[in-house]
């Protein structure tokens, strides 16, 4: 029997030893030591060496891959790049595809040059079409053909596809089915908007006058092929 008055031996205490790692041992640094401006030098590097605009959720992806990075860090980084861009002959800018970096408009002559051949002018017969299905879509060709009051040529919408400014969207449910067409986001892009929401208001086109003022709103945002400034894919995106 053991003797109450005996005392136990006490157990050896283990003392627990933790091993902590820094930010810069781990994988990925944590969030809170994001440094934005190395990010925007990131996201920049991306956009220069992309061959078309990247949205948002594309560059999340690729950063992610190093950085723990959400939707708001890169808008974040996206800022600082748009600020570090002021004052240069480059700009960022947001169209309908996503963010590219682009020549400013005042130097597009000048960078123009580095094109021998100058694109083909687009005829007043295309720019009428393309008016009425940027502010009537979706639209069926006899309805264009009913404003301009003329046949529209298949080659003008054939055209049209292939630039890829605009698509069919589905069919009429009227006798013969007519195909139904819109625009897309290749013209958005193009026309350096986000939405064609960016386009003046008008009212619904229904004669030759309305076209003619909706004709003028288009041109006064200038077509990539039709201004002096060089193609899309020939800014820096």
């Amino acid at each position: 029997m053991t003797d109450p008055n005996d005392t136990l031996p006490e157990d050896p205490v283990i003392e627990a030893t933790t091993e902590t790692q820094t930010d810069a041992e781990l994988p990925h640094p944590a969030p809170a030591t994001l440094d934005y401006e190395h990010l925007s030098r990131v996201v920049e590097a991306l956009l220069l060496a992309a061959d078309q605009a990247l949205p948002i959720e594309q560059l999340v992806k690729l950063v992610a891959v190093d950085f723990p990075v959400a939707k708001r860090d890169l808008r974040l980084s996206l800022e600082k790049l748009d600020q570090r861009l002021q004052g240069s002959a480059a700009e960022l800018t947001e169209v309908a595809s996503g963010w590219r970096i682009q020549v400013r408009a005042a130097y597009s002559g000048i960078v123009a040059r580095l094109w021998q051949e100058k694109p083909p002018k687009l005829t007043r017969a295309l720019l009428e079409t393309l008016a009425l299905i940027c502010y009537r879509q979706p639209i069926t060709r006899g309805e264009i053909e009913d404003v301009r009051g003329v046949a529209v040529s298949s080659n003008i919408l054939k055209t049209l596809l292939e630039r890829g400014w605009i698509r069919e969207v589905g069919v009429k449910e009227v006798p013969g089915r007519p195909s139904l067409f819109g625009t897309t986001p290749q013209l958005l892009d193009d026309l350096n908007l986000k939405s064609l929401d960016q386009l003046p208001e008008l009212p619904a086109i229904k004669d030759i006058e309305q076209l003619e003022a909706a004709l003028t709103r288009l041109t006064e945002q200038p077509l990539a092929e039709e201004s002096s400034q060089p193609p899309v894919d020939a800014t820096i995106h």
